[in-house]
């Protein structure tokens, strides 16, 4: 242990020897003398200042400044040459004052080696190197210059460029990077053997010079001296890793899918017949991705998405998808997640599925509901509704027309009725007005909300944007608007004209036409429904014959109606012909069981008769409650059944079904939302 802690000491004198040796010679000036006079005042000048700079400092915190590397590089120097001479004293110069972040005083000092004067020696040094690899068996003359210097000089030549380039001085730090490749590569044509410079820094020089170069000429605004560059790092045989190597194909193919401008196609020193050479930049960047894919197929670079993405653009601008599609499928497993790629592959198809499903999802939750016998189960499933419906929004960002319209449409029924009106207002803005029923269910929702002459200007709004033909639904709903606001007669002049446009119609087009391609009524049911609301208004102005006319008009067109026969018992009862109207009630009930207003029309008659039981009468209402849970007239008849027992209890359930009725008819539309 000792023996080795003497041969450390001895080793440590040793190179503190010679580093004095380095000091002495850089201080003392005598290598530099007669380069001096040879050289302009000012390089002098910086010399002899440094040197007196170095003279102020002891040996041994020079020994600090200057880092392990530049001491071994000299040594070896040293021990080859004898000591440092003026180019490579102020390489090293160069080099302190550069890692000291002193970049003009660096390039100041390297711009006082003379390139021209070292390049012939740098040329011997290298190739005589190069054949030292190739026939080591022979024994050479050491060159007039060592390898460590040749290092040391290509560096001082590689910070040049990089201090060129900290001053915006970009063409003519390209310049400088450039001298550094020409030398070697006219030094080694053939290429760099294996192992060079491998006990020095010259392959790390060599290295960043060839990534920097083309860099530099981008910065200059070169594009063309940029792809000479690029395609010689590539061609030439610089031994280069294959990470840097992958990085520079990949920085060129980019380049020349991006920079704009038409590169020439490369001329190779060897072409031959069989060998694909690029004509234009498309295929010369397709050609250097392939490369890379193959490469990431062979495992000797890591994957890297973005190469298929340039690959993609490439070759879509090509107009060869299918060469895209078979280099994907070359590339081995693992390499892609074949989970990822499906998802890719249906370019965000899943999620306009998955809005569709829960639309779906919200439209079948909506009508279940319905069915729902107690009121818990109802509200958790309308509630499961505009849940599904408003994910299915979310998810489309609320751009599908049918999803607003059940979102805004859900919300009425349930009484929602500030979010119904948002969601008919975006529907009407996405759809522009075209579609009637936007129209339709935003003037149902404000006459919910009362606002009456809102409701009526919205379907002026909806008549001035729509044809003749189109016209059916909205007049009905103007009409009945006007009946809301007690505009009786304007009313009637209303559904005249609705009926004198449906009689053109019937004798233009058929009376099986329906009004627009979008309307869910058929222009004939419309009449009908038409003339049963004529008579409706006819009864309430005890206008007994014109009601009457109405109801032999519809029934000329539909013999078969639940509505009419409604509407006739209507009329008998306000007569004061109940048993007429009872059987008229039972009629409509035996052409369609769940007709609501006749089961409440029923059960009304009924009281009024006092023949049937309390049971049978509530039990008209509850079928009628199971069917309609939001008819207000139910649960206001409900109350009166309740009330008329006289009971403590009955008199309490009254109350309740009273409050319901009343907050129902304060927010009843003028007719069904749906």
């Amino acid at each position: 242990m000792r023996s080795k802690n003497r041969i450390g000491k001895r080793r440590g004198r040793e190179l503190r020897r010679k580093l004095g040796k380095i000091v002495k010679c850089m201080c003392s000036g005598e290598q530099f003398s007669a380069v001096d006079e040879m050289a302009p005042s000012s390089e002098s000048l910086a010399i002899k200042n440094y040197s007196e700079t170095a003279d102020s400092l002891k040996a041994v915190e020079v020994e600090k400044k200057l880092d392990t590397g530049n001491i071994e590089e000299a040594e070896s120097s040293l021990r080859e040459s004898g000591c440092l001479n003026y180019e490579e004293a102020r390489a090293l110069l160069g080099r302190y004052e550069y890692q000291k972040g002193n970049i003009e005083a660096a390039l100041h000092v390297f711009e006082g080696i003379d390139i021209a004067v070292v390049t012939p020696k740098i040329k011997v040094a290298l190739a005589r190197k190069g054949e030292h690899h190739k026939r080591r068996s022979q024994n050479f003359a050491n060159p007039s210059m060592s390898i460590h210097a040749v290092s040391l000089l290509l560096e001082a030549i590689f910070l040049k460029a990089k201090s060129l380039q900290g001053l915006g001085r970009f063409k003519e730090a390209a310049q400088s990077c450039k001298v550094i490749l020409d030398i070697v590569e006219s030094s080694l044509p053939g290429g760099l053997p294996e192992n060079f410079g491998a006990d020095c820094k010259l392959q790390e020089t060599l290295n960043k010079a060839v990534e920097l170069l083309p860099e530099l000429w981008k910065l200059a605004d070169s594009p063309h001296e940029a792809i000479l560059s690029y395609r010689q790092a590539l061609l030439h045989h610089w031994n280069l890793d294959a990470v840097t190597t992958a990085k520079i194909q990949k920085e060129f193919a980019i380049f020349l899918l991006y920079s704009g401008g038409e590169a020439s196609p490369p001329n190779l020193r060897s072409q031959m017949d069989s060998l694909f050479i690029p004509r234009n930049n498309i295929e010369e960047a397709i050609l250097l991705l392939m490369i890379l894919l193959r490469k990431v197929s062979l495992k000797r670079i890591e994957w890297d998405p973005s190469i298929l993405d340039h690959l993609s653009f490439a070759l879509s601008v090509a107009g060869d998808l299918r060469a895209l599609a078979n280099q994907v499928e070359e590339l081995p497993p693992g390499i892609i997640n074949r989970k990822d790629r499906a998802f890719e592959s249906l370019d965000g198809g899943c999620n306009q599925l998955e809005s569709i499903a829960n639309f779906l999802l919200g439209v079948s939750l909506s009508a279940h509901s319905k069915s729902a016998v107690a009121d818990s189960d109802r509200a958790t499933r309308q509630s499961k509704t505009v849940q599904a419906l408003e994910t299915a929004g979310k998810m489309t960002r609320m751009s599908d027309p049918n999803i607003l319209y059940h979102l805004s449409l859900e919300n009425a029924d349930q009484r929602k009725l500030d979010a119904a009106l948002y969601y008919a207002k975006r529907l009407l803005k996405l759809e522009g007005g075209y579609n009637v029923h936007g129209w339709l269910l935003l003037a149902r929702i404000l006459s919910a909300k009362k606002q009456f002459i809102e409701a009526e200007t919205v379907i002026n709004a909806a008549l001035d944007e729509t044809g003749k033909w189109d016209q059916g639904e909205l007049l009905r709903t103007k009409a009945k608007l006007q009946i809301a606001q007690g505009q009786l007669k304007i009313a009637i002049d209303t559904y005249t004209q609705l009926l004198a446009i449906l009689q053109v119609q019937r004798k233009s087009f058929g009376s099986g036409k329906k009004l627009v391609k979008s309307s869910k009524t058929p222009a004939k049911s419309l009449e009908v429904e038409v003339w049963h609301d004529l008579a409706y208004l006819y009864i309430s102005l005890s206008q007994w014959r014109d009601a009457e006319i109405c109801l032999s008009k519809s029934k000329a067109i539909c013999s078969y109606s639940a509505s009419r026969c409604h509407a006739t018992g209507v009329l008998y009862e306000a007569k004061g012909l109940y048993k007429e109207a009872l059987k008229a009630f039972a009629d409509a009930l035996e052409i369609d069981p769940t007709h609501v207003p006749s089961l409440i029309s029923t059960a009304v008659v009924f009281r009024q008769l006092g023949n049937p039981s309390h049971a049978v009468v509530k039990s008209f209402l509850m079928n009628a409650l199971q069917l309609d849970r939001m008819n207000h007239s139910a649960w206001y008849n409900l109350g009166l059944l309740y009330k008329a027992e006289g009971t403590a209890s009955s008199l309490l359930e009254a109350t309740e079904y009273f409050e319901a009725a009343t907050l129902l008819e304060e927010s009843a539309p003028i007719e069904p939302f749906r």
